[in-house]
């Protein structure tokens, strides 16, 4: 077998202030505009960051709920939650206009990412919302989700995104994190629970089922107490498995 490519990105901008350590064992960023975290000064930041790590740079639009850090559902109509992240998109494209930076992607927050993964009506909200950007980023989106199909029938073009520092249940959906076991945090774990994502398309459940996934990225999350040990360690670990980070 042949070398094989993964993207791995983090979710950054939120406050943890780590940028400047992931950034080099990183390929692709998701920079909060505003949601759930972030300002203008904070875009700019680590926006200016990431050109100069060369990273495929994108944009992470939350439901507009700061106090709970997007994590939660929020209790919002269509065309409001709808102008919110046309809002934070805009001011995103800002940013990436001054620092002369292409959009790569967009990938949703927490809630609002988990939520539309199966909820057709919130689905179709999402997409109105970043239907100008239908010809110009990617969607990162998890595989076979409400989201993916329906964005794929719009005519979005997508990258299936997976977890590497998360574990899942039986249907892929992710393991709440009220849950002790919702996080991996030991690089050794992370390695073992990604390689067969990338190699065999299949990802082990908590229950312990082997379940079919594609992912053309890996998320590992910024605030993850040892996302910096992990990202150190699979920069080593993977070439030795014949699996190249995909500057």
């Amino acid at each position: 077998m042949g070398q094989l490519k993964i993207d791995i990105n983090c979710d950054v901008g939120e406050g943890v202030g780590n940028e400047a350590d992931i950034f080099p064992f990183i390929s692709s960023c998701n920079i909060a505009c505003g949601g759930h975290a972030g300002d203008k000064e904070t875009m700019l930041k680590v926006a200016s960051l990431a050109k100069k790590h060369n990273l495929k740079v994108g944009s992470h639009p939350s439901y507009p709920d700061k106090a709970n850090f997007g994590r939660e559902v929020m209790d919002i109509s269509g065309q409001d939650l709808i102008q919110s992240i046309r809002k934070q998109l805009a001011d995103f494209d800002e940013v990436l206009k001054q620092e002369q930076i292409s959009l790569h992607h967009i990938k949703a927050h927490g809630a609002l990412y988990n939520q539309t993964a199966k909820d057709e009506r919130l689905a179709v909200v999402y997409l109105d919302a970043i239907a100008d950007y239908k010809q110009k980023a990617l969607l990162y989106v998890p595989f076979d989700s409400v989201i993916a199909h329906k964005a794929k029938e719009q005519g979005f073009n997508l990258w299936f995104e997976a977890f590497a520092d998360r574990n899942y249940n039986a249907d892929l959906s992710l393991v709440s994190r009220k849950e002790e076991n919702a996080l991996i945090t030991a690089p050794e774990v992370v390695l073992k629970h990604i390689l067969p994502i990338i190699k065999n398309g299949k990802v082990q459940s908590v229950d312990g089922d082997l379940c079919n996934i594609q992912a053309n990225t890996l998320c590992i999350h910024g605030d993850t107490v040892s996302a910096l040990k992990i990202l150190m360690y699979l920069s080593k670990e993977l070439p030795k498995n014949q699996v190249e980070i995909q500057k």
